[in-house]
């Protein structure tokens, strides 16, 4: 066979392996990199605009089985002083009954953030039908007999103007009195050098006997065991944090059924007393120079109109026992907030407005911007890969051109071995 021959016998043959693999090799990494590049602008339309929705829908979620969770939690406290009423009135029982009702909450200790059981409630005292506390536990450990005093005088209580004696020996049995959140008011300075909120709830509950009325049972929880469903929380991430940051704009807090915020990222606007029991004022049109200039910045949210009026708005919503979600701005900022009321009720918790409501913000410019920043990472790695496959493509399409070359100079080979040079091919014909 000629060379002229030899070579189109093998430009032929190579030609054909080589379209014969390329063809298909080009076909689906085309698909694969329009598919990848689809994807990619998909996922970057949802990160800028699916998400946002998403978000919301699941911070409504949230608030509500956040409110749920508050609910269940102060039933179970409730529960906790009626079987008190049952138990011996004696020091020791009570302290082990203390002692073992514990919850674990997130708090700072030796430098570290860790997860401990901390007893629930602060004190358990026995108080007789004269206001007289005859067994007290404070912190855990038994009250000597000179730290008893009669809480019928408003002016003994720990707050100096508590009533919680007055208001549970009037009920009827199985009843239970469930105070407002009381504490010594955090200033915004205090609160800036590390000081905190460190609050409580009476929950309180009369004792018979065959003569009648024989005294109250009282129990003081922990606010921290209440703040811990809102301050811990992050509204887009799952994760939890020992305290959220209300710079961010993305925080939670809860408000009571009188509209007092009783646990927000910042203390400051936590309702609580001046040393001598009487209630700091909360802000008001009128007062607001003169509280903010000594760092007093308690937060009312039905009179909170001049500051936002869906705020206000807000407030009278949840407070008939509605939940709901608005958008508004404050402060040159889009708000987003979510909110349910706690179906908690009690003798003074009544219905509609119950125990108060969880409330759960977002700001929406700065979850934008995340949702942006996400968009862009998407894209880059979307042009990564593209770029990875055509190198691939073209390094294979390189590969396989050697190879096909290679082989089908073997099969040229092979031919011209089989069919000597000069050979005719003989045709056959049907007469044949």
């Amino acid at each position: 066979m000629s060379e002229t021959k030899k070579g189109k016998q093998f430009f032929t043959v190579s030609r054909v392996f080589f379209l014969l693999i390329v063809i298909p090799l080009l076909l689906t990494a085309f698909l694969i990199a329009n598919g990848i590049f689809q994807l990619g602008d998909t996922s970057k339309k949802g990160a800028a605009a699916v998400l946002d929705k998403k978000a919301q829908e699941e911070i409504v979620a949230r608030t509500a089985s956040i409110a749920e969770n508050v609910a269940s939690f102060m039933q179970g406290c409730q529960k906790d002083v009626l079987v008190a009423t049952i138990l011996p009135v004696s020091a020791e029982t009570y302290q082990e009954f203390v002692l073992n009702s514990r919850q674990s909450i997130w708090v700072r200790k030796g430098g570290r953030i860790v997860k401990s059981p901390e007893l629930m409630y602060t004190e358990m005292a026995m108080v007789d039908k004269a206001g007289n506390e005859v067994v007290k536990i404070v912190n855990g450990e038994i009250a000597p007999e000179s730290k008893l005093v009669n809480v019928s005088n408003p002016e003994n209580t720990t707050y100096k103007s508590e009533v919680y004696f007055e208001r549970a020996k009037n009920l009827e049995k199985g009843r239970v009195y469930i105070s407002e959140v009381t504490g010594w008011y955090v200033t915004k300075g205090d609160f800036k050098n590390g000081k905190r909120f460190e609050g409580i709830i009476r929950i309180a509950t009369p004792l018979f006997d065959k003569q009648g009325f024989a005294g109250v049972v009282v129990l003081s929880l922990d606010m921290r065991h209440i703040a811990k469903f809102t301050d811990n929380v992050l509204p887009t991430e799952s994760i939890q944090v020992l305290e959220s940051d209300s710079a961010t704009g993305s925080y939670a807090y809860m408000v009571d059924n009188r509209g007092y915020i009783v646990s927000h990222p910042d203390d400051f606007h936590i309702e609580g007393l001046y040393p001598d029991g009487k209630p700091v004022p909360y802000l008001t049109k009128e007062n607001q120079k003169d509280m903010v200039q000594k760092g007093e910045e308690v937060l009312n949210a039905f009179y909170m109109d001049f500051m936002e009026p869906t705020l206000a708005a807000i407030a009278t919503d949840a407070s008939q026992g509605n939940s709901g979600n608005r958008v508004y701005e404050y402060g040159g900022r889009n708000k987003f907030v979510a909110y349910a009321p706690i179906p908690f009720y009690s003798t003074n918790y009544p219905e509609p407005a119950g125990f108060g409501w969880i409330a759960m913000g977002l700001d929406v410019d700065r979850f934008n911007d995340m949702a942006f920043a996400a968009s862009k990472k998407i894209e880059q790695e979307t042009q990564a890969w593209l770029t990875t496959i055509v190198v691939i493509l073209i390094i294979a399409v390189f590969i396989l051109f050697l190879i096909s070359a290679i082989l089908s100079k073997g099969i040229a080979r092979s031919i011209s071995a089989e069919v000597p040079e000069g050979a005719v091919p003989h045709y056959y014909d049907d007469e044949d």
